[in-house]
Order: C-alpha cells, then structure tokens, then sequence
C-alpha cells in the first residue's frame, strides 16, 4: 500500500483516469476542467489524503505570500473585530488575506474536506472556530503552518483569553454585591459542535458558586443560540421561574442586549429588580451601562497575526493568554430585597 508521504500526482491521476496535467489544473482550481471531472479528482485526493506539496508549490513560484482566514460569522461583532485586525496587521507586513467564511455545519465541512488539496496560502488562522475532531484532524494534512485566535485547538499555535476566570471574575463581581441566585445564559454550540468557551465560562461560574458557598441550580441555567434574540429567550425563560435570579451572567455582551430587552418588557428594572453582566465590552455596552468583562479582541487578532508572521519566517512562537478586566457600570447593584421582585 502507498503511504501518504509516497502519494503524488501522478497517483491521483492513475486512480482518476486522466492525465496529471488535468489532476494539476483540477487541484489548483484552474479552468480547463469539467465539474464533474473536477469533483471525482477532489474525492480521489481526499480519499488518498493528497497534499500539493510545499515544495511543488516553491517550485512553480515559491511561497503564495498569502494568508487565509476562517470565520465563523464576520458580520458578528467579535469576529469582524478580531477578523479586521489580522487583516490590518497582515496588509501592512505586504501579505495578501483570503477570507473563508464558514458561517453553517456544510459550508464549514465542505470547506474542511476539500482543504487538504487546495493549498493557496501559507498559513491558516482559525479565528473562535469550533471543530469536530474529524476536521481538526485534516490540519494535519493541510501542509502550511496553523495559528489559532480566540481560542485553542489541540496544539496548534494560539492566542485566548482564560475563558474559566473570566466568568469567576463575572459571578465574584455579583457575590460581591450580594446576590446569591445568580442565572447563567449560555451559547451552547456552534452548529453542530459544543465549544470549548461555553464550556469553560460554565466551569467558571460553578466554581464561583461553590466558592461562595452557594448551591448549583440546574435550573439556573439557559441555553441558547448566540445571538441577541437568543439572549432575550434566556432571560424570559430565567425570569419566568417561580423563584427567578436577582443576577443574570451572560455568555456574551450580544446574549446581554437581548437580556435587558426581555427584562424589560417584563416590566422589570435594571438593576433594582435584575443585575445583568456580560463578556466582551461590546461598544454598545458602555452605552447601554452594561457591566461586563473586558477582553481586548483586537489585540488578540493583531497577536494572532503577529504570530502568522513569526511562523512563516518559521521562527518558533508561544502561547499567549490575554488579560480580562471587570468594567463597573449602571446594570449591576445589590439585589432587591426578598419578596420584591
């Protein structure tokens, strides 16, 4: 049997039928190839794990100069932040950026099985991409160096932020104050993959429970879609309990906007009858006098550039785990007292 490391293109065509010049236009996304052509030599490459090596690819012109960024959603404030500085940084070292948005469970697998025979670029950022194992696993394939921004996956190069004690510092903000029924409305997944931030924000605020000495309520938790509309369905589903939360963490600043919107349709106060926190410092937050936790999206995008940099100078980069920092505003205070909400 070939090994992976002995395939070349000339298998691929034998295992085709055609001629390794139509393989080669095939695989570069040249014109010149019927789509049905086109497709049975991307399922052959894919079923024999052929990479275009990076030496075929000096060889025809040397490094593609060119960076491609994986987004999830890039109308979505966190990622157009962090997107728009990788950009920023990676046009003025002279790089080209091509953007791949991913923003559904086909576009996203569609993308990853046809990656490992498309390499256009010399490095890839994942910007917050959660990924089954299964596709993780054709990074390994892929033939160019991987940076990760805005989270982690396997050992691949990364920046984040500690996703755990940004919500321990959240929840110790509101036992702080006073409260002891403190909700949690949660982004649980990203299509059909559960994220590792989810996750650990979880962990974090069942850790800060416990370090207050307070007990878990299942029931104070909502999972929802990440989106403000989601965050508004939370915050009904949390408020409508017959013994509701005084606090409501959220997952985002996005879940927050819509929390406040249902609180107050509810005829609820923020904060004499609900305190509400969320993560990020969205702009609008200062606006809306959302309590929040920092996290400095831009300088997480421009490292994650930086270190795209420092890879393709194949210069050897660390792991970085950026700093929070708890912002005080108007939608946080001590909690009513018993029986007035």
């Amino acid at each position: 049997m070939v090994s992976r490391n002995e395939i070349n293109m000339a298998d691929v065509a034998q295992r085709a039928g055609v001629s390794v010049a139509t393989v080669s236009r095939a695989l570069r996304g040249l014109p010149g190839v019927g789509e049905a052509t086109r497709e049975r030599i991307l399922e052959i490459a894919e079923e024999l794990a052929y990479v275009i090596s990076p030496e075929a690819s000096r060889l025809s012109g040397g490094p593609t100069r060119r960076v491609g960024v994986v987004v999830p959603a890039a109308d979505m404030w966190f990622y157009g932040q962090m997107l728009a500085a990788i950009e920023r940084r990676l046009r003025a070292a002279d790089l080209d950026v091509l953007i791949y948005q991913v923003k559904d469970v086909d576009v996203r697998q569609r993308f990853f099985r046809q990656l490992p025979t498309r390499r256009k670029v010399d490095v890839v950022i994942l910007i917050a991409l959660p990924l089954p194992p299964e596709e993780a696993s054709r990074l390994d394939h892929l033939g160019v160096e991987v940076v990760v921004a805005g989270g982690s996956v396997r050992d691949f190069p990364h920046v984040e932020v500690d996703d755990r004690a940004i919500a321990r510092t959240a929840v110790a903000h509101l036992t702080g104050l006073g409260h002891e029924r403190i909700g949690m409305i949660r982004a649980t997944s990203y299509g059909d993959v559960h994220w590792d931030p989810d996750r650990l924000r979880l962990e974090g605020y069942q850790l800060e429970l416990a370090a207050a000495d307070l007990p878990q309520r299942p029931e104070y938790v909502a999972s929802v879609p990440f989106t403000p509309e989601g965050g508004a369905e939370g915050a009904d589903q949390l408020m409508s309990l017959p013994d509701p939360p005084t606090a409501l963490l959220c997952f985002s600043d996005e879940i927050a906007f819509g929390a406040l919107e249902a609180i107050r349709r509810r005829g609820l106060r923020v904060p004499e009858d609900v305190s509400v926190i969320g993560i990020d410092d969205h702009p609008l937050a200062a606006t809306l006098g959302l309590t929040t936790v920092r996290q400095d999206v831009a300088a997480q995008g421009e490292m994650a550039a930086e270190m795209a940099l420092l890879r393709l100078d194949h210069r050897r980069v660390e792991d970085v785990v950026m700093s929070h920092e708890l912002v005080v505003r108007t939608s946080t205070a001590p909690p009513p007292a018993r029986g007035t909400t």
